[in-house]
């Protein structure tokens, strides 16, 4: 395989077989395997993933002061999950489940990767972009990968070329924290501007996929759009915060912690995006024909917004930490206006995008997700699985303040269990969703029976708590 860099555009292309010389192996309509006269046309896939976007902050989650107009557009036109979980409460752990369909304790990336570390996403892994190229997409990335250590930062760095995308486009090469939102970019210094004025990161993100969508329209592709908002330290265009400061109850700041206005603009811009793209694809008349997903990578930091009703926020496994926001649009398939409440997680992904192109898994890999296909066609339908787990081990407490734990939910009930003192805490999520009230002294044989089964999960999958 060559690779073909094309640094105006700021993006890798690898120029590999072309879709008319892979096998296809059929696709899935709402009704099941469609014929192999439209398997050329698999539906594209777009997933749109904002970083440390707490649950309520749109307005389809009951936001009152945020304005998600397109967002609220695309729940009313696909379906809203209420229960959408992370696997980790950061990003890094995140973004490893969402590449490979497994747990991150499985992986052995339980924490985000600092700029210098030697850790990285296997290479032994078969990625979701490398399984959907063998049925013929084209794959980008937009955006954050994080996922590796810099070669700027002395680490061996292992970029997403390495993992299956074809375009890797506006991404990092440096350590991203502390934000940089507008150009240059403190995360990559070879970007080239390309919009006029002041260009900021998330209108660039956004122009990207577009023409990302225009030069592929001939599909099937699969664009992750990943951006780096909300991500602390908060910067809008300015035009939007001062909109924001003028309402009613803003915050004063990018630090405020209710109604935060920085917040707010940059919300504002990566739903102007949402809306670039569904108008885009309805102008090529590909939307019957994509699957479009939005959704965060963790909880909000609670330190510049409110994650209420849930409790706590970015960096722990309480609800704020790791209850995220989804939607899925898919005309075909999902019923425009539905509410699914069946408990999902990030490592449902993989499986799912199989199951939409028509593949089966790698036969070397095993997955700890499963297909959420049956819940898009019927929200009431029921799912071959009742319990979701999460494994933390901090070797200090995070920054934000979470605390090095594992957690369990099995139907509603859940179980953190930290590390650091070797406490528990039982909470009923169905009458209890801000987890006030820890029921472990209470309910003992809930609780061990809890406690033992997480046990047993983290022996099944090599979980490291140091």
């Amino acid at each position: 395989m060559s690779i073909t860099y094309c640094t105006r555009r700021d993006f890798v292309k690898a120029a590999g077989l072309g879709a008319a010389t892979l096998a296809m192996q059929g696709c899935l309509n709402a009704s099941g395997l469609i014929s192999e006269k439209a398997s050329d046309r698999r539906p594209n896939i777009i997933f749109i993933l904002a970083d440390d976007l707490g649950w309520t902050e749109l307005g389809c989650y009951g936001s009152t002061f945020n304005q998600t107009p397109n967002l609220d557009k695309l729940a009313a036109r696909g379906m809203r999950f209420t229960e959408a979980y992370a696997a980790a409460p950061v990003c890094s752990p995140y973004r490893a489940a969402l590449m490979t369909g497994q747990y991150p304790a499985r992986l052995g990336i339980t924490d985000y990767l600092r700029p210098n570390d030697p850790n990285h996403l296997p290479t032994d892994h078969i990625t979701i972009a490398e399984m959907l190229k063998r049925a013929g997409y084209t794959t980008g990335i937009i955006g954050k990968w994080h996922l590796t250590g810099y070669a700027n930062h002395g680490a061996e760095e292992f970029p997403p070329g390495k993992y299956g995308f074809d375009e890797v486009i506006v991404s990092e090469n440096r350590g991203i924290g502390g934000g940089s939102y507008f150009h240059p970019y403190h995360f990559n210094r070879q970007i080239q501007k390309r919009l006029p004025g002041k260009e900021y990161l998330v209108d660039r993100c956004n122009l990207e996929a577009i023409e990302f969508i225009d030069r592929n329209k001939d599909g099937p592709f699969f664009l992750y759009l990943s951006h780096y908002a909300v991500h602390t330290r908060l910067q809008g265009k300015p035009e939007l915060v001062a909109k924001y400061e003028k309402k009613t109850g803003a915050g004063s700041g990018n630090k405020a912690r209710q109604n935060n206005p920085h917040l707010a603009a940059q919300l504002e811009s990566i739903d102007e995006g949402v809306g670039m793209i569904m108008n885009k694809l309805d102008e090529l008349g590909l939307a019957e024909n994509t699957v479009l997903i939005f959704t965060s990578d963790n909880g909000g930091e609670d330190r510049v917004t409110s994650n209420a009703p849930l409790r706590a926020g970015k960096s722990t496994l309480y609800e704020g930490g790791i209850r995220e926001p989804l939607i899925i649009r898919w005309p075909p398939v999902v019923k425009p206006g539905s509410i699914c409440n069946t408990p999902t997680c990030n490592i449902d992904f993989y499986p799912t995008f199989l199951r939409i192109a028509g593949l089966e898994a790698d036969a070397r890999r095993r997955l700890d997700g499963i297909s959420i296909l049956p819940l898009l066609k019927n929200p009431e339908a029921k799912l071959a699985r009742d319990t979701l787990y999460w494994h933390y081990p901090l070797k200090k407490q995070h920054f934000l303040g979470g605390r090095s734990s594992g957690a369990v939910r099995q139907g509603s009930w859940k179980l953190i269990e930290f590390f650091d003192n070797g406490s528990v805490e039982l909470y009923n999520l169905a009458d209890d969703i801000a987890e006030k009230n820890n029921l472990a002294q209470k309910l003992p044989k809930k609780t061990a029976e809890l406690q033992k089964r997480l046990t047993a999960w983290r022996l099944d999958v090599g979980a490291k708590t140091s």
